[in-house]
């Protein structure tokens, strides 16, 4: 039987390295952003500029460059892929926060706070179409193929989620492909098509797509931890936000799995009825700390990271390497 090493992530790991890599580049990224969310609705630079200019950490499109980086590509194209990635995840936010009825993001009012649920929705569409153009005019069918895909399978994802949402009968293997859609495919994708522009071999096209999806489902579950024991100010949102919109995240799967009748009844009240009291988010965080749920997830998170890593080893050592290999190390140490 194999055995399963956790990659440990030191606590002080940053993506310093990693942004400096790719700051230039980084620069006509956002140039090209501020250009693409130009209207003259003006409701749609408003709504668009909002989040955008929200202090996200851009990783998406970073891993864009990246890749295109590591695997050698000379030309222009990975900077509108990059900006066509990062409009894709602005997009899924502004849809996620009306599906959610999310009333924060990034620790500030979500745009459907401030301009109501139909414009979020048209101005997501909006930069999804922007985002659309941009491929087109990158010019690589391939890479075309893979984002296009990716935005069905996001898509897929949602609904996936949508269905599983406050069903406590939802089982570990069906919450890990919900959020391979929804998160992972992403991060999968803007890894993958730095190498496909660049032309480089499909071994190598294949191990970035490894990092990205691995990366991807690595940071997902750490988030699904931070819910229940993070920091609100680190969060941009609140700590519990999870359980009170009755999401149902690995964790919780973990902690229904191995509880008994009362402790299910439990979460069958909370979160597939809503039925919320004083001091049920501490009880579930109770439950969550007495059958380890949080303490595996980061478990199985660390196993995720630690196959980003090793889908990585297939290329030469570079600072461009030992920078990816860093970000792999936060995502995870997020969790401390």
């Amino acid at each position: 039987m194999a055995v399963i090493v956790p990659f440990e992530s030191p606590s002080n790991a940053t993506i310093d390295e990693l942004v400096g890599l790719v700051a230039a580049d980084m620069e006509r990224v956002n140039a090209t952003i501020l250009s693409r969310t130009g209207s003259e609705v003006t409701m749609i630079p408003e709504v668009a500029n909002h989040l955008i200019s929200s202090g996200g950490k851009r990783l998406r499109p970073m891993l864009t460059l990246a890749m295109a980086n590591l695997t050698g590509y000379s030309g222009d194209g990975h900077i509108k892929l990059a900006a066509a990635v990062e409009f894709m995840h602005t997009a899924t936010l502004l849809h996620d926060d009306v599906v959610d009825e999310s009333e924060l993001r990034r620790g500030k009012l979500s745009a459907r706070m401030l301009w109501g649920n139909e414009a979020s929705v048209l101005v997501g569409d909006f930069l999804l179409g922007q985002a659309f153009r941009m491929m087109v005019e990158v010019g690589s069918l391939r890479a075309l193929d893979i984002l296009s895909s990716a935005a069905a399978t996001i898509a897929e994802g949602e609904v996936m989620q949508l269905a599983a949402a406050k069903n406590t009968a939802t089982t570990e293997d069906e919450y890990l492909a919900v959020i391979r859609g929804k998160t992972a495919e992403l991060f999968a994708a803007a890894c993958e098509v730095g190498p496909v522009i660049a032309n480089r071999p499909k071994a190598e096209q294949t191990a970035c797509r490894s990092v990205g999806m691995n990366l991807g489902i690595a940071f997902q579950l750490v988030d699904d931890v931070l819910d229940y024991g993070g920091k609100a100010a680190k969060l941009g949102k609140n700590i519990g936000d999870d359980f009170r919109e009755g999401k149902i995240t690995l964790p919780v799967v973990l902690a229904f799995r191995r509880g008994n009748d009362s402790e299910r009844a439990f979460w069958v009240k909370a979160l597939e009825r809503g039925e919320i009291a004083e001091g049920d988010l501490d009880h579930a965080i109770g439950l969550m700390a007495k059958h380890r749920a949080l303490e595996d997830t980061i478990n199985r998170a660390q196993h995720y990271g630690a196959m980003a890593v090793d889908a990585l080893a297939l290329f030469p050592a570079s600072p461009m390497k030992t920078a990816l290999e860093q970000v792999v190390a936060f995502c995870l140490a997020r969790s401390h």
